[in-house]
């Protein structure tokens, strides 16, 4: 853990255990609670705390003005650095949440018109479509996953909106190989210390997901540039079918590996991180009854026998509020990973190039420094003047600076039609006495270590 003179003081060598090897305190603590230990740490040892894991120097991040540095005036000085890369790299190769530099920079000017404000007004219909026909199937009193009903019709929304096409047919298989993908993730297995080159379990099990993904995504890009070259569709039919067809400064265009690389980043980040939103806002809003109450009349005062649209959602106030304090409380990403790329100053550390940085929106969101009684969900709490007062790097939940989440408004859009339309066909009960808070485990993702099963019932 951090010293107290953290300017020139360095954290002790980690002791050998009874076999001679690392001790590994940290590692299986970090493992068996992730919350609870980055909690303890930050609690213990302030807004910039270094502590080690295998030998390894960490600094977490919880100090809002830290974090400003690093995500936004300062940027250019970090990159998501090696940690990152190894989850995420044999998975989703240079797309472009591991690319960085001019290349990233030359995907991200690619792929942002597929998320401009015309085109997101464009997304809105469909997106009430494929949620009322996905509820249309449920069934008064039955019980259900409620987590993987999201996963599901989130993946159903973004691949429609990336590539026009209707994929219930794949959905199961590539819903599976991306929760493999993200499971795991989180890791936790001794077994994860070997070397890459060290088969596992795991690791195998990781491939063959990727591998089915891979074969899956060639598939569909492949259909897109056949329909493309036929004359079927044109260019601007949808983000696949731009990103075959744009050409970059110098006339070329993006090589297959690269789009697909693309697509299954935009598979991955455009469905789990707001089906997990989904997922806890509807847990949270059948505990607590009076906030529900209170939307329901929204929706009925706004929106009347109407369904929510585009430019419906926008005057749904509460709703919004409901997200926003969803997303406070439990943050779908729960922390973002960087390091420096030249020796930094940090809160009075001096970090070393290459060193792992965590920056927690975990700990910042749920801090009383910022929010008052921050452990409650209190949607009423974000008025104009607590906004106006509270620190911009204190709710974070899609980063901050150049490389804030390019879909940020598709996914707020999303989940706002989304809970408006399934909340005025049916209340969500919870059946398991199980606090779903206590049961979440650190992927890359802040996600269930179950099934969420919760009850319909038709209103």
């Amino acid at each position: 853990m951090s010293d107290t003179n953290p300017s020139s003081a360095r954290p002790p060598e980690a002791a050998p255990g009874p076999d001679g090897l690392p001790f590994l305190g940290s590692f299986l603590e970090n493992r068996r609670d992730f919350f609870a230990f980055r909690d303890r740490v930050a609690a213990e040892h302030g807004g910039v705390a270094r502590y080690e894991i295998l030998g390894q120097d960490v600094f977490l991040l919880t100090d809002p003005d830290a974090i400003r540095r690093v995500l936004v005036t300062e940027n250019e000085r970090y990159v998501k650095g090696e940690l990152f890369q190894q989850q995420l790299r044999p998975v989703l190769g240079n797309g472009l949440l591991n690319s960085e530099g001019d290349f990233w920079r030359r995907q991200r000017h690619l792929i942002q018109p597929a998320f401009t404000p015309d085109r997101i007004a464009g997304y809105a219909d469909m997106m009430v479509g494929v949620t009322e026909r996905t509820s249309g199937r449920w069934r008064d009193g039955e019980v259900r996953d409620v987590h993987r009903d999201m996963m599901g019709l989130t993946l159903d929304i973004v691949a429609r909106a990336l590539m026009g096409v209707d994929i219930r047919d794949r959905t199961p298989a590539i819903g599976g190989a991306l929760d493999t993908v993200m499971e795991q993730s989180a890791g936790g297995s001794l077994l994860d210390l070997l070397p890459p080159s060290v088969p596992t379990p795991g690791r195998e099990k990781l491939r063959e997901a990727v591998a089915s993904l891979d074969r899956i995504v060639d598939e569909l890009v492949e259909e897109k540039r056949r329909a493309l070259r036929d004359g079927e569709i044109g260019p601007d039919a949808d983000v696949v079918s731009a990103l075959l067809t744009a050409e970059d400064d110098d006339g070329e265009r993006m090589a297959a590996e690269q789009v697909r690389d693309e697509v299954k980043t935009l598979l991955l980040a455009g469905h789990e991180t707001t089906a997990l939103s989904l997922t806890f806002t509807l847990h949270l809003l059948a505990r607590h009854p009076e906030i529900e109450q209170r939307l329901l009349d929204e929706l009925e005062t706004e929106l009347g026998d109407e369904p929510a649209g585009f430019d419906t959602v926008r005057d749904l106030k509460y709703l919004d509020k409901v997200v926003t304090e969803s997303m406070r409380l439990l943050p779908p990403v729960h922390g973002i990973l960087r390091e420096p790329t030249e020796d930094v100053e940090l809160g009075g550390y001096r970090v070393p190039e290459g060193t792992p940085l965590a920056i927690s929106q975990w700990i910042v969101h749920r801090d009383s420094d910022h929010y008052d009684d921050p452990l409650a969900f209190r949607p009423e709490r974000w008025t104009d003047d607590m906004e106006r007062e509270l620190h911009p790097l204190a709710y974070f939940p899609f980063s901050s600076g150049p490389r804030r989440c390019v879909g940020d408004r598709f996914a707020l859009l999303e989940a706002k039609l989304i809970l408006a339309t399934l909340l005025r066909r049916f209340a969500f009960e919870v059946v398991d006495p199980v606090d779903l808070e206590a049961n979440l485990e650190a992927s890359i993702t802040t996600r269930p270590t179950g099934p969420v099963r919760m009850r319909l019932h038709e209103r």
